[in-house]
């Protein structure tokens, strides 16, 4: 059962169609494409039944995190999946996953009682699954993906068509339009310092930086809409998600 450990900084923008076109040429010019170059990812969040960890994440703490379980392109059986857990500390992202069967995926999660015997990852999954207890699906979230990477750990992607769905929530595809017609959410994620090629691009064509989850801003799309329900407690501050 490989792990992988992933420490970067992660900068978001919205682009228009007509941008997003336009970048792809230029990343193709100077990055290789990655292993996942072309897909369609399918991520299900898992939460407590009052959605604490992202009502949490929505008031903005100097730490927060999340547990997902990725695939990319359909769930087959015996297929290949990673649970991730994705932590948040003072704007550098931490990102903890193991691969393993999408059945045994989900027989974990499942189960209160299992425990991955994946190391020190699969303890610190262990921990956070039993620290928050009641741990459930909570939301579908698709999309189509580009991506590169260059030196230094740079990643690159571009994300297209984000859909999402909190009925019946699991790694089949389904749900509705997160952002606007032909729009789509350039990630750039890095060790270090953005490629001057990159930062002229976004400056020139005035491509401002902001806070986006799509977890996020999917949670606050489907509460106004009625397809979260209330709760008792009193309501979280709305902060801008990362």
């Amino acid at each position: 059962m490989p792990d992988h450990v992933f420490e970067r900084k992660e900068q978001k923008y919205l682009l228009d169609e007509a941008r997003s076109r336009e970048l792809e040429a230029l990343l193709n010019q100077h990055l290789a494409p990655d292993r996942y170059f072309r897909s369609d990812i399918r991520s299900l969040y898992y939460d407590t039944p009052d959605y604490r960890l992202i009502r949490r994440s929505l008031e903005g703490p100097v730490y927060k995190e999340k547990l997902r379980l990725r695939c990319y392109g359909d769930p087959t059986p015996g297929g290949e999946v990673f649970l991730e857990l994705k932590k948040k500390y003072q704007g550098i992202v931490y990102k903890r996953r193991v691969s393993l069967p999408l059945e045994k995926a989900e027989a974990y999660m499942a189960d209160p009682d299992a425990r991955l015997e994946a190391g020190q990852i699969g303890r610190e999954i262990d921990y956070f699954k039993d620290f928050y207890g009641d741990l459930r699906p909570a939301m579908f979230l698709g999309c189509h993906r580009l991506a590169w990477h260059g030196d230094g750990g740079l990643r690159v992607t571009l994300d297209r068509d984000i859909r999402c769905r909190t009925r019946e929530p699991d790694l089949n595809d389904g749900g509705w339009a997160l952002l606007e017609p032909g729009q789509s959410l350039l990630e750039i994620k890095s060790a270090g310092a953005m490629p001057l090629w990159l930062a002229r691009f976004l400056s020139l064509r005035q491509i401002r930086q902001q806070s986006f989850s799509k977890y996020g801003s999917a949670y606050l799309r489907l509460l106004q809409n009625q397809e979260i329900g209330g709760f008792d407690h009193a309501p979280v501050h709305l902060y801008q998600p990362f």
